[in-house]
């Protein structure tokens, strides 16, 4: 007897790809920076990273990864004895030195694509592989003299070659970047890896940059995993608090990247599976995000928003595709109203209004500005509402709409009759609007 417990079931998966589908929309053809820390990496590149980064490359992401080495060319030195020395955060690389670097990030490159190019080319890629690219993308120059100490192979990103990138990343190839810089002489330099991730972030036009690293993110003072910061409020954790020694250097490079005009910087944790796949493809992600700009946010309504939520559901109300409501009802009913607020102005709203008896709950008035339909907004506020239900013990939604059943359709929701509509509800049906009924089970 087969154990149909053991397949996926299909209706989750649709419904999966109908949540993920604006997020490959969004994405494609952006530009991202992966930061891969030395402790991540180890002896070798985990399979499951490389397996992610590859369906982000296949979905039309395009991908630059930068790696870190540190930690692994401070094993290479020890065990030839070599002592390293540092000088105000820099690593003095004598000519000893700078040989054991190319060897080790040499090889470490070597093995990097060599991954990448074996899950490029197997299971559902086959014959869709993408290429590897890497070579002198980047121009280094001296660190110098520091407290009286020449750095000597030591450097400092002077430029990026952005059109050999950019080349690159337009022919769907995988840039990858190894923590060493070249002269314009032919010397090889040792570079600062979270100096040169920030760099071609900066230089690629990069909309975001994602940090790969052992902690799944920046933690509060009380261990809850900070979900969003912007780039002030990581500012202030960092200086009124400090964090552990592992997210303090995550936090560093987001606080610094922002600073540099990265718009967005996404710490996740290599431990958490899929982590860089469900940081980008999930309303709530799984890690820390800062941003160099106030982000979106969604709350509770306020008196102060009535004035927004009219100016969002007038026009609708005008062309028949809301009821209308007038602002006394509007004050009256705010604390079921939930919005979206960016740049200090009300862009989306809902409301949700519960019918305990019945164990059911109406969602309505969703509206969004018409410079960001199409976006994420609707099934952001449909979500909240529909979380806000669960939570209120509710395990029936339903919906009273005249233009709008196939997107509501495309998210779970049925036609049904309006024997489905509580009673108190249905005494108040509007028969002249003749508005369909779709129900949803949660």
């Amino acid at each position: 007897m087969i154990d149909k417990s053991t397949f996926i079931d299909e209706a989750e998966v649709v419904a999966w790809l109908r949540e993920v589908s604006p997020y490959f929309q969004n994405h494609r053809g952006k530009t991202f920076v992966v930061y891969l820390t030395t402790e991540v990496i180890h002896d070798e590149i985990p399979s499951s990273i490389i397996s992610d980064l590859v369906i982000l490359a296949h979905v039309g992401v395009r991908l630059i990864v930068v790696f870190d080495a540190s930690e692994q060319i401070a094993t290479r030195l020890a065990e030839k004895g070599i002592r390293q020395r540092e000088v105000v955060g820099f690593t003095v690389s004598d000519q000893a030195t700078i040989a054991t670097v190319t060897e080790v990030v040499g090889t470490m490159r070597l093995e990097i694509e060599s991954a990448f190019s074996l899950k490029s080319s197997g299971g559902p890629f086959a014959g869709a592989a993408n290429k590897i690219a890497s070579g002198n993308f980047v121009i280094a120059k001296p660190a110098g003299i520091i407290n009286g100490v020449d750095l000597a192979f030591t450097g400092r990103v002077r430029s990026i070659d952005e059109a050999a990138i950019a080349a690159r990343l337009d022919a769907g190839e995988i840039v990858l970047l190894a923590p060493v810089g070249y002269s314009p002489t032919g010397d090889i330099f040792n570079l600062r890896s979270q100096e040169l991730a920030i760099a071609v972030a900066v230089k690629s036009s990069s909309s975001k940059l994602i940090l790969l690293g052992t902690e799944e993110g920046i933690h509060a003072g009380n261990g809850d995993l900070i979900r969003q910061l912007t780039l002030h409020e990581a500012q202030e954790l960092r200086a009124n608090r400090g964090t552990q020694p592992a997210e303090s250097e995550l936090l560093d490079i987001g606080i610094e990247a922002c600073g540099a005009g990265i718009d967005r910087v996404h710490i996740v944790g290599r431990d958490v599976d899929g982590a860089i796949l469900r940081e980008l493809f999930t309303r709530d992600g799984v890690g820390s995000m800062i941003s160099s700009a106030p982000f979106d946010r969604l709350r509770g309504a306020t008196l102060d928003d009535v004035g927004g939520i009219l100016e969002l559901v007038r026009p609708l109300e005008a062309k028949g595709v809301l009821v209308f409501r007038s602002r006394q009802t509007i004050e009256t009913e705010i604390a079921r109203f939930i919005v979206i607020i960016r740049e200090d102005t009300v862009v989306a709203c809902g409301s949700f209004h519960p019918y305990p008896p019945q164990m059911a709950g109406e969602i309505a008035c969703i509206a969004v500005h018409p410079d960001y339909r199409g976006g994420q907004f609707g099934d952001m506020l449909l979500r909240e509402l529909q979380k806000r239900a669960k939570k209120a013990g509710i395990e029936t939604v339903f919906v009273l709409t005249t233009q709008a059943s196939q997107w509501f359709g495309e998210r779970g929701f049925e036609v049904s009759s309006l024997d489905a509509l509580p009673v108190e509800r249905l005494q108040l049906y509007n028969y002249q609007r003749n508005s369909m009924v779709l129900v949803k089970n949660i």
